[in-house]
C-alpha cells in the first residue's frame, strides 16, 4: 500500500482524508482511530446484550426518548404527527428492558406511505408489521440510544392498547409491583427465547387491563 492520502473512517463522524507522508505516521493514525472508536462507540453486538436484560429505572430514559423524538420530528416535519413515548421505559420507576420504545403516531391512514417514505430517508428503513397488524415496525438507529420505532395511526387499536397499558403503570402502583416482579422472573428467557418472555406476559396484561375496563388486545409488548 502507499502511504499517500488514505481516507480513515472516525466511528460517529464523516468520512475523512487525511494527508499522511510516512508509513508510520499513517499507521499512527489508524491506530488512534481504531483506539477512539473502541473506547468510545459500544458495537452493534454491545448493544444487543445490554437490551437483552431487564434493569432498574434510569433517570436518564426520558432524555434518551426526547433524543430520539428529535430526530423523528425531523424526519416528519411537514407530516402531521406525535410522537409518544411507550414501553416500560415510559413509566418512571419500572425496571425494564433499555430499549426506548416510542410512537410517531399520524392522524390518517393516508399519511402512513408518506411517513415511511420520509423515516427512511433518515435512516429507518421499513421492516413491516412484525406481525402486528396497524404498527409498522422500523430498525434501530445506531446513532442514537438504543431505541424501538413504531408508526401508528391515532385511535387505531395498538395505538390504544399501548399507550393505555402505559397510563395505567404510571398510574397503578399495584399493577407496576405485579408487571416488575412478573418481568424479574421471566428475564432469563430473554438470552434464549425472546418471544417465550413476551409470550409470558400475556395473561398479566390481559388481567391488568380488564381490571381497568380495556377490552382484549392484540399485542402489548
Amino acid at each position: 500500500m502507499s502511504c499517500g492520502t488514505t481516507p480513515i473512517r472516525d466511528l460517529g463522524s464523516r468520512r475523512r482524508s487525511l494527508p499522511v507522508n510516512r508509513c508510520g505516521q499513517e499507521r499512527e493514525l489508524r491506530l488512534s482511530v481504531i483506539r477512539h472508536s473502541i473506547t468510545s462507540v459500544p458495537s452493534d453486538d454491545q448493544r444487543s446484550l445490554r437490551a437483552a436484560e431487564v434493569v432498574a429505572y434510569d433517570e436518564r430514559w426520558p432524555r434518551m426518548f426526547r433524543q430520539v423524538a428529535a430526530e423523528v420530528n425531523r424526519a416528519l416535519a411537514g407530516i402531521e404527527h406525535e410522537v409518544e413515548h411507550i414501553g416500560s421505559t415510559s413509566v418512571p420507576g419500572l425496571a425494564g428492558k433499555p430499549i426506548i420504545d416510542l410512537f410517531a403516531v399520524v392522524s390518517s391512514s393516508d399519511d402512513v406511505q408518506a411517513a415511511i417514505a420520509a423515516l427512511g430517508q433518515h435512516g429507518w428503513l421499513h421492516e413491516g408489521d412484525g406481525g402486528l397488524e396497524g404498527r409498522e415496525s422500523f430498525p434501530v438507529r445506531p446513532d442514537l440510544p438504543y431505541q424501538h420505532l413504531y408508526l401508528v395511526v391515532r385511535g387505531n387499536e395498538q395505538h390504544l392498547l399501548q399507550t393505555r397499558f402505559r397510563d395505567i403503570l404510571r398510574a397503578d402502583e399495584q399493577a407496576r409491583t405485579e408487571y416488575a416482579g412478573l418481568k424479574a422472573k421471566l428475564a432469563p428467557l430473554l438470552a434464549t427465547d425472546r418471544a417465550a418472555y413476551s409470550e409470558g406476559k400475556t395473561e398479566l396484561v390481559h388481567s391488568v387491563l380488564r381490571r381497568h375496563g380495556f377490552p382484549t388486545w392484540s399485542g402489548v409488548r
